[in-house]
């Protein structure tokens, strides 16, 4: 099944700019304390800034890139916003997917910029429905790729200086509504970061590691929406059920819980 994200990104994108227009912009946003609305709806627009230039312009590095200023008051956010989601709509849209430019993930393609940045918008999304207290619901195909995406790549992800080692302990991750089955394996990640020298040794999940044949010592289920929002801390843990070993399980969040770096 192929999966629209170029539309996935407009039309969440037009979503969270119609609730954040309206909004109070010192309004706080729940899910995100530290920011207000304005602050929100800043972090966007600067995201689909940068990855529209790196687009738009073929980069293969962010070297060189200078943040724009914050342009004063709410209605400076909101027309700085609409252009640049605008300019990387259309230069991603324009663009080869497989063709290479800078990506911090291992896919380093446009393709892979379209997917993610689909999924950008649609959390951010949800953040700004917070912010009105009316929220509506993420559209499955969408939340069950971004189920898959945050486990594999945005939790699991392994930089080529690390490596993971699986331990004999697994969790299944399974989306009710779409017949998605992801199995997790647990273990830790060790290595040292060439660029600044810190080393790890903690605990860590792997979907590339896992072994679909193992019996998973414990499931997680839930709606693709509801399990994407709860992945990403926008949504509270009674939005899903869990079977089986609760020591499995809380090691799996005490994984989810770290923030991504």
């Amino acid at each position: 099944m192929t999966i629209d994200y170029l539309g996935h990104l407009r039309s969440e994108s037009a979503t969270f700019l119609a609730v954040l227009r309206d909004a109070d912009p010192v309004a706080r946003v729940p899910s995100c304390p530290d920011w207000d609305a304005g602050d929100l709806l800043w972090h966007l627009g600067t995201v689909q800034w940068f990855w529209g230039s790196i687009v738009a312009d073929r980069l293969q590095s962010p070297e060189g890139l200078e943040e724009p200023s914050r342009p004063p008051g709410h209605d400076g956010l909101i027309a700085f916003f609409e252009e640049h989601t605008a300019r990387l709509h259309d230069a991603l849209r324009d663009a080869d997917p497989a063709e290479p430019v800078y990506m911090w993930a291992e896919d380093k393609t446009v393709g892979y910029i379209r997917r993610r940045q689909a999924h950008e918008a649609l959390i951010h999304r949800l953040d700004a429905e917070l912010v009105s207290g009316a929220t509506t619901a993420l559209d499955p195909e969408l939340a069950s790729d971004g189920v898959l995406e945050a486990l594999d790549i945005m939790f699991g992800g392994c930089p080529p200086w690390g490596s993971f080692t699986p331990s004999s302990t697994q969790v299944l991750v399974r989306a009710t509504d779409t017949g998605l089955d992801v199995p997790v394996a647990l273990g830790r990640f060790t290595g040292t970061d060439p660029e600044d020298g810190q080393t790890y040794d903690e605990e860590d999940i792997s979907v590339r590691s896992a072994d679909p044949s193992v019996e998973p010592a414990a499931t997680v289920n839930g709606t693709a929406g509801d399990l994407d929002a709860w992945i990403w801390h926008r949504g509270d843990a009674s939005s899903v059920t869990v079977e089986g070993d609760r020591e499995a399980y809380d090691r799996f969040c005490a994984v989810l819980s770290q923030p991504i770096t």
